[in-house]
């Protein structure tokens, strides 16, 4: 009783009941079931790792899975973004052009529509509430490269049918932003094959399906550190459990960098901010604008809206999911002077979530030694891109 006692009062004087497992005995019942060895430990329960899982388990039915997650629920970008289903307005296509080249801009591209369907087939519509109601860009003529933009959108589609089977992609809409009751733009373009869904309903279902196959998700296990020995990997958790599994892994996007600092995968906070209900709101569907920096749609009758991180690029390479004052209200701003000029408003909500970037923009999937793999940096495109990075986490580790 005494040994029992000094166990319970460490407890209390350390860490509480986050630290319970440090000083409980694991049973053979345990070490033998949720505890064993596995074949993969996936590191992070976000869109990617659920994606992984659920490919490597469509592959090979017996693998022995489970995910770590160090919150309740993934903390990342997730569950925190603004739920666009999206494969890139044109804006961003010719950045992306100059930064990647021709060749490898299409390539993502590819990778984000396939993402798109493959996510419909997967998962139901109306469960992760996907509408795909139209996506659009606006613009104001002074945009650095408007002429580029109007001369080359026969160009943009001409490529996108190749892609998408669209004879049609972008369209111009015009006559659409007096429809919406927006102000200060000149012009928009519309893509009818983009839309929205319910980030959290998009987790939930991936959750559920991947636990219906049999693969374990442990949440509130924060991997303090990791080694490979022999062949396996040894994962030490806050929990005071080592787990062991012959695979690992890393899919933390912008949080790799507690983990493996040498990959250099730069985090960028992206805020957003919700509206009070507007009355007779007349915009409805998914909105880019300023080569994507800032992004919004309706979320029934009110406004969401996201983005202006390019106020205040380097305050925003951070991975506190706070907000800060500078970029919200550049966000009020810009509902009060574009999206509501006329409409009285509140701000209902805010929040932040940290996406992850690699210098290339182009997503990061390979090995880090014979037993770890990293899946990381969709580079802002995590509901489009994490199906089919799941597909090279395949290739890579089976």
């Amino acid at each position: 009783m005494k040994g029992l006692r000094r166990n319970e009062d460490a407890m209390k004087d350390k860490a509480g009941i986050k630290n319970y497992f440090c000083f409980m005995q694991l049973s053979v019942w345990e070490r033998d079931s949720f505890f064993e060895e596995q074949d993969v430990i996936i590191i992070g329960s976000g869109l990617v790792g659920l994606w992984s899982a659920f490919e490597l388990k469509q592959k090979q039915p017996g693998l022995k899975i489970s995910i770590l997650e160090r919150g309740l629920i993934p903390t990342g970008a997730s569950t925190r973004n603004a739920g666009f289903a999206c494969f890139g307005s044109p804006s961003e296509l010719l950045h992306d052009r100059t930064l990647l080249g021709e060749s490898k801009m299409w390539d993502i591209v590819e990778m984000r529509y396939r993402g798109m369907q493959k996510m419909k087939n997967v998962l139901k519509d109306d469960f992760i509430d996907l509408q795909i109601t139209g996506g659009y860009e606006v613009y104001n003529t002074e945009y650095a490269n408007w002429n580029e933009l109007r001369d080359g959108i026969d160009g943009l589609n001409k490529e996108l049918k190749k892609i998408t089977g669209s004879d049609e992609c972008f369209t111009w809409a015009d006559d659409k932003l007096k429809e919406f009751g927006f102000s200060g733009f000149d012009s928009m373009i519309e893509n009818k094959l983009e839309g929205y869904l319910h980030s959290g309903k998009l987790v939930q279902a991936l959750l559920k399906k991947v636990q219906t196959m049999g693969v374990q998700v442990f949440t509130g296990v924060e991997v303090k550190q990791w080694q490979t020995i022999s062949g396996k990997v040894k994962i030490d958790t806050n929990v005071g459990i080592a787990f062991n599994a012959e695979q690992m892994l890393i899919c933390t996007n912008a949080l790799t960098a507690a983990l493996v600092p040498e990959l250099n995968i730069v985090p960028a906070r992206g805020q957003i901010v919700l509206t009070s209900p507007i009355p007779n709101l007349k915009m409805k569907g998914a909105f880019h604008y300023d080569e994507g920096f800032y992004y919004f749609r309706n979320l029934g009758d009110r406004i969401l809206l996201g983005g202006a991180r390019n106020k205040a690029f380097e305050a925003e390479q951070t991975s506190e999911m706070i907000t800060s004052d500078v970029i919200q209200q550049h966000l009020e701003n810009f509902i009060a002077q574009h999206l509501l000029p006329r409409e009285k408003f509140t701000i209902e909500q805010r929040w932040s979530g940290i996406m992850g970037f690699t210098d290339n923009k182009e997503p990061m999937v390979k090995k880090l030694n014979n037993n770890v793999g990293v899946a990381i940096a969709c580079n802002g495109m995590g509901v489009a891109l994490s199906p089919i990075i799941a597909e090279k986490v395949c290739e890579m580790m089976l």
